[in-house]
């Protein structure tokens, strides 16, 4: 498809000025085949990966028909994780960034209650949150949705794999009839196609992925021995050697089992599992998002909100029995224009599903012998940061330019030495290269930031 530019769409001109701002040259294919539905106003179903640009698709669809000037809740977006639904707040802030006196609400739970029932006092314009926390406001009536034009499910499929069917219709039942409902879903199974027929009226059908198969995706497989995996996995990356793998399990006790076996053959892996406190979860997110953790190993749903956009590899520990998800899995590799890699294990027993990712790509997979993964000797993978742990964030007005500035005042450090930098109300991350990150700890323990001082720890 050619690239269309933003300014064919029947746009209002701050949202133009944002996206200009943006610099979102021209629509992804998603965005090109939704805005035009979008912006009549009509119900749709689309199918597309994460990454493909739904989120500013459907951003720009709600933010085009707000009504700043009335304070009530205009658009709801569901989604099934604290972290997509952050994710998603983020792009919407950004989008809106040009329209004056929007105000944009996130809630999900693992936050406490208090700071949202202040927040809930004025009526947001957006709400952004995860199905148990959006039900609570509701039951205590403090979030009120018979204003709602805009109703996004965002990775409906996900949401309604993690059991929160009941919840949805009962958030849906307390906004108008008249709304307008958006499900966006990664994968198509039968339950996305029954809970559309149910909430929404003659929906506009998108499939954007007319290929399972990408060019920039190396894609191999290796038939182990179920003894095998955890060795074989090592010889993998021993042999590939990617800066960042993310490693997917079909299972939360072997995602942490694994993580453990990896770490005692010298490997710095994290787990991330739906039995996490959110805390826990923050971490790992920001210390992989960061580069100062080189493989993470997930579940499909706990993966769901990963923003990482550069990933060298990804490995199947095990073939996911669902087609549909294999090809969501390896394409979080292979973004921006980059080469990917996908490696997959799977054992006789796994012949079945091997089958029928080949069916669904419509093409033979490519099965390599375990004898070509070539170990050198005492390998080691050593991340390429560290992330130091700042007990402050937000609520005591810390920004990212108050710990560079921190950081880089001496001279002694450069700031191309300091990576991502994550806040959050109450702690703040921040990645240094491995070989200043002793120095960068030393500074910031025993300095100041802001006139203040904070402790401040290393995360290993």
């Amino acid at each position: 498809m050619n690239s269309i530019p933003f300014t064919t769409l029947p746009l209002r001109p701050e949202l133009l000025g944002s996206i200009a701002t943006l610099a979102y040259d021209s629509m992804t294919p998603v965005q090109a085949q939704t805005l035009p539905h979008l912006l009549k106003g009509r119900d749709l179903i689309a199918q597309a990966r994460t990454g493909s640009g739904k989120t500013a698709a459907f951003a720009i669809g709600l933010l085009n028909k707000l009504d700043a000037q009335s304070y009530c809740t205009q658009a709801l977006v569901l989604c099934p994780t604290r972290e997509l639904a952050e994710q998603v707040a983020a792009e919407v802030r950004r989008l809106a960034s040009a329209i004056a006196n929007i105000k944009l609400l996130t809630l999900c739970g693992g936050k406490p209650l208090g700071p949202q029932l202040v927040s809930l006092q004025r009526d947001p314009h957006i709400v952004v949150g995860t199905p148990g926390r959006i039900l609570k406001h509701l039951e205590k009536e403090t979030l009120h949705l018979n204003a709602v034009q805009t109703l996004v499910l965002d990775e409906a499929d996900r949401m309604l794999d993690m059991g929160f069917h009941d919840d949805i219709m009962q958030i849906i039942g307390e906004t108008p009839a008249s709304r307008q409902t958006l499900l966006f879903s990664a994968t198509y199974p039968d339950s996305i196609k029954e809970i559309s027929g149910i909430v929404q009226r003659e929906p506009i059908d998108i499939r954007v992925e007319a290929s399972h198969n990408s060019p920039d995706i190396d894609q191999v497989f290796f038939r182990v021995e179920k003894s095998e995996r955890v060795q074989t996995l090592f010889k993998v990356i021993a042999h590939y050697q990617p800066e960042s793998t993310l490693v997917f399990c079909n299972t939360k006790r072997q995602c942490q089992e694994l993580a453990n076996e990896l770490r005692q053959l010298d490997l710095h892996a994290l787990a991330l599992h739906g039995d996490m406190e959110q805390f826990e979860r923050e971490q790992v997110l920001t210390r992989f998002a960061g580069k100062s953790s080189s493989i993470l190993i997930a579940t499909d749903v706990a993966a769901r909100g990963l923003d990482v956009k550069e990933l060298s590899a990804v490995v199947n520990f095990e073939l996911s029995r669902d087609p549909e998800v294999h090809i969501h899995r390896i394409g979080r590799t292979a973004r921006a224009g980059n080469k990917g890699l996908a490696v997959s294990l799977f054992t006789v027993s796994e012949r079945r599903q091997l089958q029928a990712i080949e069916k669904y790509q419509g093409s033979v997979a490519k099965i390599a012998s375990t004898t070509t993964l070539t170990e050198p000797a005492n390998f080691k993978l050593y991340p390429p940061m560290v992330t130091l742990f700042v007990k402050g964030g937000r609520k005591v007005k810390i920004r990212a330019g108050d710990l560079l500035g921190a950081l880089t005042s001496s001279g002694e450090i450069t700031g191309a030495q300091i990576g991502k930098i994550t806040l959050f109300d109450n702690v703040t991350y921040v990645a240094v290269e491995q070989k200043a990150a002793k120095l960068a700890l030393t500074i910031l323990a025993d300095g100041k930031i802001k006139g203040r001082k904070f402790r401040v720890r290393r995360l290993r």
